[in-house]
């Protein structure tokens, strides 16, 4: 029933980003396409029902049936019962956790032969802490955003940014803070597409794998910052 061909959907999902985490001991991957349900939406937008809920595209050859969008919404539902079992989990253990919820974003909307967007408008890292108590976390944020800004990739330093090409509104992050205000947090991590070509597809290998070390060396990073209890 989708009227998109697979390259469209690609452009708009979040390929390779899983590869960026397998070296983090406790990881989630969803596999199902964010047009089918978009779990870092709210429940009731979670189904793009109308174009201008996705970029301008027209996802669906036919109208959803009421029985397709609770199917799909079931899903939504099923991930964040998962999400939070997982995370009480974790916080019964260890008492405080950090979640690095990843993403990746175009910067070459107009084309492949366009201009991309300027990089005042599009760093690199794009962190997004809309939901988070900053006053609270901001140790732990600052030492990943350093942590970040002490690789470079391709000859040069990492852009890192705070709220500029997103802000963090996601459904995941605002969830996580909802649940667990005094001891989860969880922040937004936008990769530019600069680890492929947004339009074909192909993965820039040398970048992924730089990706893949930044991650995973983050992690004795943010358990130090955890350390320091404020």
């Amino acid at each position: 029933m989708c009227a998109l061909s697979s390259g469209e959907r690609l452009r708009e999902e979040d390929p390779f980003t899983e590869f960026t985490m397998r070296d983090v001991p406790n990881r989630v991957v969803f596999h199902r396409s964010r047009f089918e349900v978009d779990i870092n939406r709210s429940r009731d937008g979670a189904i793009y029902l109308e174009p201008e809920q996705a970029w301008g595209l027209k996802v669906w050859t036919e109208r959803l049936s009421p029985e397709h969008v609770e199917a799909s919404l079931e899903v939504h539902d099923d991930y964040y019962d998962m999400l939070l079992a997982l995370l009480k989990g974790i916080e019964r253990r260890h008492g405080r956790f950090v979640v690095l919820d990843i993403h990746s974003y175009n910067h070459r909307r107009e084309g492949p032969m366009a201009a991309a967007t300027e990089p005042s408008r599009a760093p690199d890292i794009n962190i997004g802490t809309t939901s988070m108590d900053r006053g609270r976390w901001s140790h732990v944020l600052e030492a990943l955003m350093d942590h970040f800004r002490s690789f470079d990739i391709n000859g040069r330093p990492l852009d890192v940014q705070e709220n500029v090409a997103f802000q963090g509104k996601g459904e995941q992050t605002r969830f996580i803070h909802q649940h667990f205000p005094l001891t989860g947090c969880a922040i937004a991590v936008e990769f530019k597409k600069f680890f492929m070509d947004e339009w074909t597809g192909e993965p820039d290998l040398d970048a992924l794998e730089r990706l893949r070390h930044i991650i995973a060396s983050a992690v004795p990073v943010l358990e130090q910052a955890l350390a320091l209890k404020r």
